[in-house]
């Protein structure tokens, strides 16, 4: 079982977890939201603002993150195969670098594409997020 450890207030994230939970028929994947009572409950280990940065999953005690997770969740559901080539040696150091880019310009980023941010209607003020209030329970 990987458990992975989500931003469910960046579109693009969220997009990206239902997507593999569409795929996950045999229940490879736990996906947790950093932002539910769950994750506080069972999983306050994992540092908070370290996954906030860069995403990140555990398997059998391992921590993993990045580009990481995202080829280890592809894989056990069987689905993307390309993905693991940006784990191939000589790709892993620029997709690990792309990654980091976007992991940091996320939000801008699904605004551009999506035309939403991570900001849910009520929650901003004056354009800035704040995430204490968006606490979400399971």
């Amino acid at each position: 079982m990987l458990t992975i450890f989500y931003d469910s207030l960046c579109p693009l994230c969220t997009k990206e977890m239902d997507a593999l939970k569409r795929f996950d028929q045999d229940s490879q994947l736990e996906l947790v939201d950093l932002h539910s009572e769950r994750y506080r409950r069972d999983f306050s280990y994992v540092d908070f603002d370290a996954a906030m940065r860069v995403l990140h999953a555990e398997r059998d005690g391992v921590v993993i993150t990045g580009l990481d997770v995202t080829a280890a969740a592809w894989k056990a559901v069987g689905r993307q195969p390309w993905v693991q080539i940006l784990r191939w040696p000589v790709i892993r150091w620029f997709a690990d670098r792309a990654y980091i880019l976007f992991a940091n310009n996320r939000y801008r980023i699904s605004w551009l594409l999506t035309g939403k941010s991570r900001c849910d209607q009520g929650f901003c003020d004056g354009g800035a997020c704040d995430v204490s209030n968006q606490i979400r329970k399971d």
